[in-house]
């Protein structure tokens, strides 16, 4: 999917027609979400979001799971599996399934902890208390209520923020901001506030800020010349955080959010970085939805958050309950 241009911080007419399909979209996710979850026998930390789209919340969960797995814990990541065809419960097993089955972001999850895919979240859950998880992390989900959460961290993307402030279809938002800050403990800023979303949470609400940074790959990429490309939800911050690095980006190209790429797509991404006499590269996410034929070819830039505040984060996961055993 990609975003209507009028879910951007203007907007024009559309979201004034679009109102009254919002409000009744609102209310139907208002009684879904007032109802009564699962209460698992271990912490469940969700890393959610208040719009469709990325806003980084594969990338705060991976980074919950890093810190609780070095404490000495098991975390388990439990996410839908958008854009995939498994409904599970699943456990990903990389080696027998790939992003048409489970979904980009379940295989990068499950690179560095067993992680479910379960349209159902609360049979999702069970399973993997079920297979020793110490700790859920869920991959977005507030606004599914079948589990209970222990900690519900807003993500923002700071470059985006709330866009123009509507509800689906009028806007990104999935439910106004003041409700689904309300059954949060923080709020998670990616990058500098560029919107003003800030402004719009509840005072009261602890902010968390972070920013992306590139991973060790963008070493041998400072000072040259690339060509990327991603179909992620802000291409803009991929492109943004290469810029950052040190590379010059000779050319890119953005697609829809977990656009499928076929061979011909990379043929024709291969031909155009060869044109520019420039690298090709795109995100962690993007490349396993590559042909694994072409991957090798393909240079990835992983990305991690950098805190502000390291210690705030590990004060929220610590009381939620994910800490460990006291003996380590």
């Amino acid at each position: 999917m990609r975003a209507p241009e009028f879910w951007g911080r203007g907007g024009g007419i559309w979201p004034l027609l679009l109102r009254p399909a919002a409000a009744a979209y609102a209310r139907a996710t208002a009684r879904r979400v007032s109802q009564p979850g699962w209460k698992a026998p271990v912490p469940v930390i969700c890393c959610g979001g208040a719009t469709a789209g990325g806003a980084g919340k594969t990338t705060l969960a991976l980074e919950a799971g890093r810190r609780l797995a070095e404490r000495g814990l098991s975390p388990h990541f439990l996410l839908r599996g958008y854009g995939g065809s498994l409904k599970g419960p699943v456990r990903v097993d990389p080696a027998e399934h790939d992003s048409n089955k489970v979904g980009d972001e379940a295989l990068l999850l499950a690179a560095l902890a067993p992680t479910w895919v379960s349209a159902d979240r609360a049979e999702g859950a069970r399973h993997a208390v079920q297979a020793g998880a110490g700790v859920i992390i869920m991959d977005d989900g507030l606004q599914n209520p079948t589990l209970e959460k222990s900690l519900a961290l807003l993500t923002i993307d700071g470059s985006y923020g709330f866009g123009n402030g509507h509800v689906i279809p009028a806007g990104p938002l999935r439910e106004p901001v003041a409700l689904v800050a309300a059954r949060c403990q923080a709020a998670v800023l990616v990058g500098e506030d560029e919107t003003g979303a800030l402004a719009t949470l509840p005072p009261e609400l602890p902010v968390l800020r972070a920013s992306l940074v590139p991973g060790p790959e963008m070493e041998e990429l400072r000072g040259g010349s690339v060509f990327a490309f991603c179909g992620i939800g802000n291409p803009r911050k991929f492109f943004n955080t290469l810029r950052t690095g040190g590379a010059v980006l000779a050319g890119s190209e953005a697609f829809a959010d977990h656009y499928p790429f076929d061979a011909s797509d990379l043929r024709r991404l291969l031909a155009e970085a060869d044109k520019l006499s420039a690298i090709p590269v795109t995100t962690r996410k993007d490349w396993v939805r590559i042909p694994v034929d072409f991957r090798s070819q393909v240079k990835v830039v992983s990305v991690s958050l950098q805190w502000e505040d390291e210690a705030a984060f590990d004060a929220l996961l610590r009381g939620c309950g994910a800490t460990a055993p006291a003996a380590i």
